[in-house]
């Protein structure tokens, strides 16, 4: 019997059968998820682009810090002060969400040179230039100390400091200082902010500065700010401006800088340390760079 005739005929019925009833199935096409964009954190109307919250534990963030501790004059640092800085936990850790920057009063000894109080000093490994810096802070009450935060310009290229000469190496006053807080250790109700520089072209030393009375410093979280722009500079406490100054080409700021912390025991703002100090804390809840 030939089977190829019954079979060719069911084939093409099939197949016609296929393309009318069969109900036509598009390909699936994957949908990529939709991934809503990091919102932007701003104000002042302007963008944060640096920070440190302090919301972890332990040792200061080496990401964002640099333990500066080989001194910078021989074996001791400037103004006359009398501690080591060291990168120890004892001195500077986190905790409960604040940083503390703790000065003691014990024998240290660096390099084959004992002192008799030791400290911190925190460089910022992040440079920046113009926007506005908020520090919440407590401060030391106990006397001979002198807390600051200030900033350099990053081409001072001073020893130990984390950024060398990557920015270049002027030297100090050439660099230019801002120190957005200190305060000297015999009178803790009152705040400097003052600006230290070289004019860039007599290399002449200068410097200016405010003060202001405060009656909380030591007992409660306040905001320490810098706003500089390219024409001026303005120091603030707890939004309060209280030293302005305008800025041309013949002051160096209008260059880099980075944020330094610390405590320094005695010397020129200092003061006597009294035989009974033992220990001293500045706590700081946050520090934020808004450009």
């Amino acid at each position: 019997m030939n089977l190829f005739i019954p079979r060719l005929l069911l084939l093409l019925f099939l197949v016609g059968c296929g393309k009318e009833d069969l109900p036509t199935v598009e390909p699936v096409v994957p949908v990529e998820p939709v991934v809503p964009e990091e919102p932007t954190v701003t104000k002042y109307g302007m963008s944060l682009v640096w920070e440190d919250e302090f919301d972890y534990n332990g040792a200061v963030d080496s990401d964002k810090w640099h333990h500066q501790i080989i001194p910078i004059i021989g074996n001791s640092w400037a103004n006359g002060e009398v501690q080591h800085y060291t990168n120890r936990e004892e001195n500077s850790y986190v905790s409960d969400g604040t940083l503390k920057i703790v000065a003691k009063k014990e024998q240290y000894n660096y390099n084959g040179n004992t002192k008799s109080y030791t400290s911190a000093r925190l460089n910022t490994k992040y440079a920046f230039q113009y926007g506005r810096i908020d520090i919440s802070a407590k401060l030391p009450a106990e006397q001979g100390t002198w807390p600051a935060f200030w900033t350099l310009g990053a081409n001072i290229d001073e020893r130990g400091n984390y950024h060398g000469n990557t920015y270049g190496s002027v030297g100090w006053p050439d660099c230019g200082e801002i120190d957005i807080m200190e305060q000297n250790g015999w009178d803790k109700d009152n705040l400097i902010g003052h600006l230290h520089w070289g004019d860039t072209q007599t290399k002449a030393y200068n410097n200016q500065g405010g003060t202001k009375r405060v009656q909380n410093a030591a007992t409660e979280f306040n905001l320490y700010s810098l706003v500089w722009t390219k024409d001026e500079i303005r120091i603030l406490f707890n939004n309060e401006v209280f030293f302005i100054k305008a800025v041309d080409n013949s002051m160096p700021y209008r260059f880099p800088h980075y944020v330094l912390f610390n405590i320094a025991m005695g010397g020129a703002l200092g003061g006597t340390i009294p035989a009974n100090f033992t220990t001293a804390t500045m706590e700081v809840d946050y520090i934020k760079i808004y450009q």
